[in-house]
This record gives structure tokens, sequence and C-alpha cells, in this order.
């Protein structure tokens, strides 16, 4: 590789490092896999609450501030070609005097961590696209970006490795890459809780948790039927869509005007003397050939034939 002074690699300009990473992505391309660069910058690598968040927990900790100015170069100059982000790892290809590959393995959030972030979230998300957004109240946004207790990994939960000949602990490349994950979640920032091996949706299953509950509705025998309604007040209720139930039956009043109604006729009833019969009276002369006539002539014969 051409290594001078103590083992460092000669100096490569920016400009010969964009011209190998276009031949990296075409020889990539060629091959069937598809390179995902984060773009080159200027001035802050992060601009959404996830990304600068994650930036911000990096640079909280002293165990990285050595190294990580020279990552914030090479990100910025478009040297990281490649940056995948998968459950719990990182793995990325960054162009220096060569072009070499980063390994980065996140442990999951302690399934406690976990928990106490959701109480803390409790009532405060109302949907998965608000919580993406970073849309949080200042007492969710601290419980979530707090060092060692929130969503981001402190550096005893970060391991990683690249083959590049630095012996730094974390080299530029590294150093790159962490600041490319900031980069990267400004576009998918659903892509930490992946990392971290949490599911977002559970943070806003829990949002209804501090709401009160709903109010029971009044017990069904305590509730006034239309017909009570129509009996107290006097009133016909209006039915506002086809009800299935049996006939309402008549109100207490209606059937009380019909007794007295029918109590008023039965005494007019009684008080109105009965008629007797009109017996028809019998003509005085009977038509001659008439029944009436020959039974008389039958009866007189009779009598007469007796006394003989």
């Amino acid at each position: 590789m051409g290594y001078r002074y103590g083992g460092w690699a000669p100096y490569v300009s920016v400009a010969e490092r964009r011209k190998k990473a276009e031949k990296a992505a075409a020889k990539a391309k060629k091959s069937g896999s598809e390179l995902l660069p984060i773009a080159s910058c200027r001035g802050a690598i992060a601009k959404t609450f996830w990304g600068k968040a994650w930036c911000d927990n990096l640079e909280h900790y002293s165990d990285y501030s050595n190294r990580l100015p020279r990552g914030r170069t090479y990100v910025r100059n478009g040297s990281v070609i490649d940056l995948k982000i998968t459950a719990g790892e990182v793995r990325a290809q960054v162009i220096g005097s060569s072009l070499y590959t980063v390994d980065v393995t996140v442990t999951a959030v302690p399934d406690k961590q976990w928990q106490t972030i959701g109480a803390s979230c409790a009532g405060s998300i109302d949907s998965l696209v608000e919580l993406l957004q970073g849309k949080l109240s200042k007492a969710v946004m601290e419980q979530i970006c707090k060092p060692g207790t929130g969503l981001f990994p402190a550096p005893k939960e970060i391991k990683f490795s690249c083959n590049c000949p630095d012996w730094a602990s974390m080299c530029k490349h590294v150093a790159a890459v962490l600041y490319g994950v900031g980069a990267r979640l400004d576009q998918q920032p659903e892509l930490l809780f992946s990392l971290r091996r949490v599911d977002a949706k559970d943070l806003v299953a829990q949002a209804g948790a501090g709401l009160p509950k709903a109010k029971k509705g009044p017990a069904t025998s305590k509730v006034l039927d239309d017909s009570v309604l129509a009996d107290v007040f006097g009133i016909e209720m209006a039915e506002l869509a086809p009800s299935t139930k049996p006939a309402v039956r008549r109100s207490t009043a209606t059937a009380t005007t019909t007794k007295r109604s029918a109590a008023g006729k039965s005494e007019t009833a009684k008080k109105v003397p009965a008629q007797k019969p009109v017996k028809a009276k019998p003509s005085a002369k009977a038509p001659t050939g008439s029944r009436t006539s020959t039974s008389k002539t039958a009866v007189k014969n009779a009598k007469v034939g007796g006394l003989r």
C-alpha cells in the first residue's frame, strides 16, 4: 500500500477518494449489489431530531472525543460510500487511502430500561408518525436522550472493527461511520429502533396508558324507555330508525280516556228505559181462501161432529 513513516498510509486527496468511490460503486453495481452512500455535506451532518440526538450522544462521551473530529471530515466529503443498518448491526465501506470495511455492533436495549422509557412516554405520543418526526414533549425527549438510560447506546454497548492499519481503538473510518448513522437517521429514523432491537410501536401502544379511563354508561335498568317517557310527559316519541322492538303500548292517558268513554256509554245505556216490542193487530177480515178461514171452518166442523 506504500506506507511511509512508521506505517502511516500516504495522504490521498478528496478528489482522488471520490474517484475511488465512483469505481467502487460501479464495481458493486456490476456484481449485482447496491451501495447506500452517505451524501457529502457542509455544516451540520444531521438536521432532524433523531439524527442530531444520535450525534450529540456520541459527542457526550469523552471516550470518543479525540477521534471523532477526523470522522466528521470523512463523512462530510462523501468518504462513506456504503452504510447499511440492520438489527443490532451497522456495516459500511469507507474510502481512504484504500477501501476499508467497518463493522459496528450495538447491544439491544435492556427490557427493564425499555419499560422505563415506555412508561415515561405514556400519554405523550399520539401516533407512530409523530414519534418518528420527533414531535415529543420536553420530558419525553430528556428521557429518551438521557445518556446511559435512554434509547441511545453508551460506549460500553458499542463494539466496532475496521480492517485499516490504524492501531487506535476507534479509527477515523469508524468515527465517520458513527456520524454516518446520524445522517441516515435523518432520512429513516425508524432504523434507530431496529438497531437497538426494540419496536417503536410499543411506545405508541402505551400512549393511552396515562389517560383517564372512559366513564361507563348508565345501567340498562336505569335507562328510561320511550314508552315511559311518553307516559310521564304525555308526548309521543318519534322513532329515528326502524325498530325491531314490539309496538309501544298505548299511554296511560289514552287508556284512561277510553275507559271513561266506555263507562259513560254504559251508564247512558242503563238510564234509557227498554221499549216493549209492539204486537201487530190481526186484521178484521181475513181474505177469502186464506189459511186462517180454512182452519176456523175445520175446528167448527169438528165440534159439530162431536155433538152428534
